[in-house]
């Protein structure tokens, strides 16, 4: 048993969007196994609320592509447990509390404030006014509802949305979006000639939604194959089988989604469709292409020392885009919290943006605060370097095995790959696990990091700032501003001259995929979807939703060889399927803004409230003793290891060249 650290968002409110807003923030401790009692408990005495006379809702997000999952009993808390011991950080996946009044509006159940699993409220009277809609039923909170009539009140647009497609797949047919806005929600079936319907509109302008009309009986014929090509069905089977895939040690496949589904819910589905509905629940979990921030410290060489911070991204073409840059005294808490504060003033906050780094603990920390609930990766290098010391394990067969499994596209890959590294060293595999999959593996992240797997663009910018370093921090931040001037006129006047649709690097990419693609055979199941046959092996693209079995088109969002092909054999090109990321517009309009020149300082307009701050000087008062440290302090497993290994071109050996080679063949 283990404590779990949780962060509470509280007296904040929920738009139309899924979003929390204007929340405050506050924390508590439990234990992994605590149930639903505990956790209700734990958070009324910590947020000081007294449920004699209230009611707490407990909610959280999974990620921006799923609605809010709401905890209602035990269950509800082993789902939560187990998708929060992969990541112990404070600010990862925080839960949302709402307080309802009991002795105002609403009035629970007392099933429902027993066991917490009703989910259902009782409206009191409201005082009657002539300019608002008087009603006496319940508001449902649920979206697994088993019987849909008209009178029903949902808690929102969302709820209402959600119960109509899980009830669409229990009784097989399916049916499309005929109006919808923040008032109304209007759906027909998807036979022209059929009468059925369903009218929901809002209560007096509330986010509340009350069934106005609900024809449940169809005129025309229903078939299973009609069902089962619904566009959404994926989706609502995924959102159901989601918890499946919380823990990475779980397997479970597509043959049983279907034995589950049939047993459960009486659903037949195809092979096909398990395995789409598999996909669907691991993007609910990883979201989609994001910002990817890299962030990073560097000290500086200078006589009074002093840390370099850096927030870097990659652009269009594959290249280093600086973001923002600071000199701070250490990394420390308050110097990291101050620069993210700062970096999310100019930059915002961008859906699904997450951040690779070296996972310092002060890093940690402020973006846990500055940005709750935001994804945080390890730079795989770093965890890399971290095996070779704990374990003193650096041969090459192991580092290969890591950066493969790192680096799979499927977890039938994963899986693969992590045996192999088993039976090298358990160590290594209890370690990796300890870390947590979702925070090194493409395969298990919570948002799609895309080609973005490693600090090493942040690690390159401090390259090119090694001896800007030396300098004082004026002539440092100089430096910099000259720096990005030059690049961005240099790329700019690339991005010009380039006439491919995408940029340098993912344009060869593209090109790589194209000639692999040449070899395959595609055999055409439905006008989006195909089999693509390489050799012996069988993959399966669908174009309509950009994806394929092998897991790169969308992971990578760009076609993979196997969608090539298959876009070969439609006779349509690959532009409607890549990343808008990497497009040669989205390059041009990355560097259309330049960095204007410097004038001279006696020309500055220098704000009064910059002019009256008080610039401390270093601590101290005076420099360090000694020469300046020019290198960073190397580990003792760096100073062991060779950085260049010597070898053989005649016969492959180590320890020896060519040129004294005792195996080359001796002249006649």
């Amino acid at each position: 048993m283990s404590k779990i650290p949780i962060m509470l968002k509280s007296n904040g409110n929920w738009d139309n969007y899924g979003r929390f807003r204007d929340f405050e923030v506050d924390a508590i401790v439990v234990d992994d196994n605590a149930s639903y009692g505990i956790l209700s408990s734990t958070i009324a005495e910590q947020l000081s609320i007294d449920t004699s006379d209230k009611i707490i809702e407990i909610k959280y997000i999974v990620n921006e592509n799923c609605p809010p999952m709401e905890i209602r009993n035990d269950m509800g808390v082993r789902v939560y447990m187990e998708t929060k011991k992969e990541n112990k950080n404070l600010g990862s996946y925080p839960l949302c509390i709402s307080v309802r009044d009991f002795n105002m509006e609403l009035a629970i159940n007392n099933e429902s404030t027993s066991a917490g699993s009703s989910g259902s409220l009782n409206l009191l009277e409201f005082p009657s006014s002539p300019a608002r809609e008087e009603y006496q039923s319940e508001i449902i909170t649920e979206s697994t509802q088993t019987y849909i009539e008209e009178g029903q009140v949902y808690q929102d647009k969302q709820t209402v949305a959600a119960a109509m497609k899980n009830y669409s797949v229990m009784h097989k047919f399916q049916f499309i979006v005929k109006r919808s806005s923040h008032r109304r929600y209007w759906l027909i079936c998807v036979a022209e000639s059929c009468k059925w319907h369903f009218k929901a509109t809002s209560i007096n302008d509330s986010a509340m939604f009350k069934i106005r009309s609900f024809s449940r009986q169809h005129t025309c014929c229903l078939m299973d194959e009609t069902f089962i090509q619904r566009k959404r069905t994926a989706a609502v089977l995924g959102s159901m089988v989601v918890p499946k895939y919380c823990d990475p040690k779980t397997v479970y496949t597509p043959k049983d989604i279907q034995t589950d589904m049939l047993s459960e819910h009486g659903l037949n589905l195809s092979y096909m469709q398990a395995w789409r509905a598999k996909e669907k629940a691991l993007q609910f979990l990883r979201g989609n292409p994001c910002p990817v921030v890299v962030v990073d410290g560097t000290f500086l060489k200078s006589a009074y020392r002093g840390i370099m911070l850096t927030a870097s991204t990659m652009d269009a073409a594959g290249t280093i885009l600086p973001l923002a840059y600071a000199v701070v005294d250490s990394e420390n808490d308050a110097s990291w919290k101050w620069f993210f504060e700062q970096f999310k003033e100019a930059y915002g906050e961008k859906p699904s943006m997450c951040v690779v780094s070296d996972r310092h603990e002060s890093i940690l920390k402020a973006t846990s605060v500055v940005y709750p609930g935001m994804a945080h990766y390890s730079c795989m290098w770093h965890i890399w370097t971290n095996i070779r010391s704990k374990f003193k394990k650096g041969h090459l067969q192991l580092h290969e095995l890591y950066f493969a499994t790192a680096r799979s596209y499927t977890l039938d890959e994963f899986n693969e790959r992590m045996l192999k590294i088993e039976e090298v060293d358990l160590r290594v595999k209890s370690y990796l696990y300890d870390i947590g999959y979702h925070r090194w593996s493409r395969v298990h992240a919570t948002v799609n990091r895309t080609f973005t797997m490693t600090s090493n663009i942040a690690e390159s910018l401090n390259v090119v700032t090694k001896d800007a370093r030396e300098l004082p921090i004026f002539d440092i931040f100089e430096y910099m501003r000259t720096l990005l001037e030059r690049w961005t006129k240099e790329k700019l006047s690339k991005a010009k001259g380039t006439f491919t649709y995408l940029g340098h690097k993912y344009n060869k990419e593209l090109e790589d995929n194209s000639t692999l693609s040449q070899k395959l055979r595609v055999r055409a199941s439905t006008d989006h979807i195909h089999t693509v046959l390489d050799g012996v092996k069988r993959y399966i693209v669908c174009l309509e939703n950009k994806k394929c079995s092998c897991g790169q088109f969308q992971l990578d969002e760009l076609p993979c060889a196997h969608a090539l092909a298959a876009l070969r054999h439609r006779n349509e090109t690959y532009e409607n399927y890549c990343s808008p990321y990497y497009t040669r517009k989205s390059l041009l309009l990355t560097y259309e803004m330049p960095v204007n020149p410097l004038p001279d300082e006696g020309k500055w307009d220098v704000p009064q409230h910059i002019l009256d701050e008080v610039v401390k000087l270093p601590a101290g008062d005076k420099r360090q003793p000694g020469r300046p440290h020019k290198e960073r302090y190397k580990t003792f497993d760096e100073i062991k290891s060779k950085k260049y290994k010597v070898s053989c071109g005649n016969c492959g050996g180590e320890e020896h060249n060519k040129r004294t080679c005792k195996n080359a063949p001796k002249k006649k």
